[in-house]
């Protein structure tokens, strides 16, 4: 079945500019659609089958946006914010009022956050009866023995109802100070701090590294995003 739309819509839609932008540059006639100089922005267009192109360069429209964000400590995972500055606050794209944060981190965590318009995707990897693995890693006040690394295979007591899921805890290094990755299949308020909290030790420094297959870019720096490619699409 064709999908059908405006050709000013389709064009916004697209990132080409915005509702304005797009039909002044319709009505000077820099849009083409099907090779042939179109000045209507009300025209019906089918995104499927129509080849729109602007100042002679194609005009693709995606349904949904993924974006990969290096989330900097001092942000709020939130779409607004009276306080702080928010992780949209970074984006810069035509459908933001679209897009939002999968998942949260706490104000002072860094690290992978993934941005996206695809509702149900975002239900899927927040969904508890999926138990998307998430990694971080994090420094430690305190030095780690095998009884902690056990305490966070079994479950911890965090005061909740209930305990923690069985985590996996990783030592990188260990001394007064030590260096681990904890990898959860939950997502309750501040975990990572309360499990640490639960076995007398305080974590000084937070940072996720991976949700589900998708890893962290190390290239990108703090504050800076980037569109996921198909292969780490096609992996979510």
């Amino acid at each position: 079945m064709a999908k059908v739309s405006r050709l000013d819509k389709y064009l916004a839609n697209s990132g080409a500019g915005t509702r304005s932008e797009v039909k002044d540059f319709i009505r000077k006639g820099c849009v083409t659609v099907n090779g042939l100089i179109c000045k209507k922005p009300e025209q019906k267009i089918d995104e499927e089958a129509d080849r729109v192109c602007l100042n002679d360069e194609i005009i693709s429209y995606t349904e949904f946006e993924y974006y990969m964000f290096y989330k900097p400590a001092g942000c709020v995972t939130a779409t607004q914010d009276n306080t702080h500055k928010t992780v949209m606050d970074y984006i810069v794209s035509s459908r933001k009022k679209e897009l939002f944060p999968v998942g949260r981190l706490d104000i002072d965590t860094e690290g992978l956050l993934l941005i996206t318009n695809n509702g149900e995707l975002a239900h899927r990897l927040l969904s508890p009866a999926h138990h998307v693995t998430k990694a971080y890693y994090a420094r430690i006040d305190g030095r780690i023995t095998e009884k902690e690394i056990q305490a966070f295979a079994q479950g911890l007591d965090i005061g909740e109802a209930r305990k923690t899921m069985p985590a996996i805890l990783e030592v990188i290094s260990c001394g007064e100070t030590s260096q681990v990755v904890v990898k959860i299949r939950e997502g309750k308020f501040h975990q990572i701090k309360r499990m640490f909290h639960a076995v007398g030790m305080e974590v000084t420094y937070l940072k996720r590294i991976s949700m589900g297959n998708l890893k962290l870019d190390e290239t990108l720096e703090k504050g800076q995003y980037r569109p996921l490619t198909e292969e780490e699409i096609a992996l979510l």
